[in-house]
């Protein structure tokens, strides 16, 4: 996906260097590869301004991995023949920007998205070196298409369910793109309009300049400070001023 004019400018005139940042896109498209997917349209635009701005990044189909259902960090030690999940944690755990993509149906995010969720979730009770719940210092986004309404209220969910899992949001952390209700183009297809319209790649470029704002602000600050929000000092008894009368 070939960057507007606009985006390359804001590109060019960047004075952050942002060459040790790692970004991870994951496609929740219910396509195996090499079926075309919309979704991977929108996000490859996301994609190539990191990439203009020296960024690694990497991207993964989720569909293409055997992703075993449940909410542990290996499912294979839960009766699970297969799963993958535990690679793709090492491309997670490796990025300081994550961000999903997902289709719309029957207005929600995908069960793919689903399954990607429920699979972050079960490593969200880590710690990292600080002590910190895992994803502490990364930060979250996503991307949506579709042909139906519902692109707030699946970024709503996926958003929610990110901080909540210790991600940090910043400004405006969504985009997407719908066509006309009902049966029609999809935004790769021809004459969709999608990857020429102006709401579509306004947001898409902002989404994607603060989650590189604040993965920079967070990376060069060490991250979330780890004062109040230390699992391992919590359990070991440090309460950080909580007024519990049955402490001692």
């Amino acid at each position: 996906m070939s960057l507007t004019d606009q985006q390359q400018e804001l590109s060019e005139a960047s004075r952050w260097d942002l060459s040790d940042l790692r970004a991870l896109y994951v496609n929740c498209t219910l396509k195996p590869s090499p079926e075309q997917s919309h979704t991977e349209g929108l996000m490859r635009l996301s994609m190539a301004i990191m990439e203009s701005n020296g960024v690694a990044v990497d991207y993964v189909r989720a569909v293409d991995h055997e992703l075993a259902p449940g909410v542990w960090p290996d499912m294979r030690e839960h009766g699970a023949e297969r799963d993958e999940w535990p690679k793709l944690y090492e491309l997670v755990q490796a990025a300081e920007i994550l961000v999903l993509g997902s289709p719309i149906w029957l207005g929600e995010k995908s069960s793919v998205c689903t399954r990607v969720v429920e699979r972050l979730y079960a490593c969200s009770h880590l710690l990292n070196e600080h002590g910190q719940y895992a994803y502490y210092g990364k930060v979250g986004g996503c991307l949506i298409t579709g042909n139906e309404d519902g692109i707030k209220h699946c970024s709503m969910n996926i958003l929610y369910s990110f901080q909540h899992l210790g991600y940090t949001i910043p400004p405006q952390a969504d985009a997407g793109w719908i066509g006309e209700a009902g049966p029609g183009p999809s935004y790769l297809d021809e004459g969709s309009g999608g990857p020429q319209n102006d709401f579509t790649n306004r947001n898409t470029t902002f989404m994607t300049w603060n989650l590189l704002h604040l993965a920079r602000l967070l990376k060069d600050a060490g991250g979330v400070p780890a004062h109040g929000n230390q699992r391992s000092l919590w359990d070991a008894g440090c309460k950080f001023d909580f007024a519990n009368p049955d402490y001692r």
